[in-house]
């Protein structure tokens, strides 16, 4: 069954992963390799809890040597995304010694994957580019079915995307260190409908109905990890957190003109330190000045030339705070980068709308808050 949801009066089709299509065609074919059974569909449970059916694109059976490979179609719903339509392929075979290491299901990469070149990406250099989540959920599948089958030796999965080769290459990863593919994503299992319009009409929505039920203050954040970090960080529990994903400009506008009285950003570094660069949609397709920002700051704190050529080396922002931290600047460059927020941000929002920021990151926690957080953040309970 689709799964839709309603945006602005519209009904959207959501779509799944990459990680969810790589889970759903290797539980078909370790089915089909240990239980001799052919699936049309596979039922998964994504990590949000949500159920789907995913179809099985085709099944490739070589029983000599004892493989099975099977594909999905990449369905990404209403969603604009590069990967929709393409096929993910799991390769799955019986384990021995070709198999390194000690893992019971070991998964690897095959052709239009791409392996990481770089380090401080989530998967060790040389590694393919499948990220955690996504390794979670193929493991669990596959171990499911091995339990299913009182199959108690080791097993390989191979996973593939043989037109990811020439996607990759219209993506940031060829200048992130992922080479030769795409990446295997997912932190939920599920692709919501991403345009522009619609999530943009969202936020104006969820605003108005916050407004109408008499709320004068709102708690925002770009994303997942900046929910959780509010939910389990800050130990704000409220169901009222707006998620205004890369629209920062938009929010601030649209929080002034429904005249709420303060709003507060509670974000992830490497996406709200651009707001210091004055750049107010944060998606990497629009700009990205992350490390020439922080570079700034950083010289402005006393940070020598060698220092700020290894932030401008940087591909995560994570590398870059440690940097900072290593050179024992990291707290007045934040201190810096904080002040140049808050003034950009002070000017998006006009005399009536207070504003303020709280940066974390998902390794170090807590980094910093604009003059007025605190403030802000006692009108949500704390």
């Amino acid at each position: 069954m689709d799964l839709y949801i309603n945006k602005n009066q519209k009904k959207l089709k959501c779509g799944y992963t990459t990680g969810t299509c790589a889970a759903a065609a290797a539980t078909a074919a370790a089915s089909m390799l240990l239980l001799e059974k052919e699936y049309k569909c596979i039922p998964l449970i994504t990590p949000k809890g949500i159920e789907v059916t995913i179809p099985i694109d085709s099944t490739e059976i070589e029983e000599s040597i004892g493989i099975v490979t099977c594909s999905v179609i990449k369905d990404s719903g209403d969603d604009p995304d590069i990967t929709n339509g393409i096929r993910i392929f799991a390769k799955v075979s019986l384990g021995g010694s070709q198999i390194p290491g000690e893992e019971r299901v070991f998964i690897t990469g095959g052709i239009g994957i791409g392996t990481v070149t770089k380090p401080g990406l989530e998967q060790e250099i040389g590694s393919p580019a499948i990220n955690k989540v996504p390794r979670q959920m193929i493991k669990r599948a596959v171990e499911t079915v091995c339990m299913q089958a009182d199959y108690a030796g080791r097993i390989m999965v191979e996973i593939s995307a043989p037109e990811g080769v020439e996607i990759a290459k219209k993506t940031f990863n060829p200048r992130l260190g992922i080479k030769g593919g795409i990446s295997i994503l997912g932190t939920s299992g599920i692709v919501e409908p991403m345009s522009d319009k619609a999530l943009i009409d969202t936020i104006e929505t969820e605003l108005k109905v916050s407004k109408a039920q008499g709320k004068k203050h709102l708690l925002v954040s770009p994303g997942n990890y900046g929910m959780e970090y509010i939910r389990k960080d800050l130990k704000i529990n409220s169901n009222d957190i707006v998620k205004c994903s890369n629209y920062i400009g938009e929010t601030i506008d649209l929080a002034a003109s429904c005249s709420f009285e303060s709003l507060l950003f509670v974000g992830n570094f490497g996406k709200l330190v651009k707001l210091s660069g004055g750049i107010m949609n944060t998606h990497s397709k629009v700009a990205d000045a992350r490390f020439e920002i922080i570079g700034v700051h950083a010289a402005l704190c006393g940070a020598s030339k060698q220092i700020i050529q290894e932030i401008m080396n940087c591909i995560t922002t994570e590398q870059a705070l440690d940097i900072l931290v290593e050179h024992e600047i990291c707290e007045d460059t934040m201190s810096s980068i904080l002040k140049k927020i808050d003034q950009v941000i002070k000017n998006r929002a006009g005399e009536e709308l207070k504003v303020g920021v709280i940066l974390f990151s998902e390794k170090r926690g807590f980094l910093g808050k604009s003059k007025l957080a605190d403030e802000l953040i006692k009108y949500h309970g704390i």
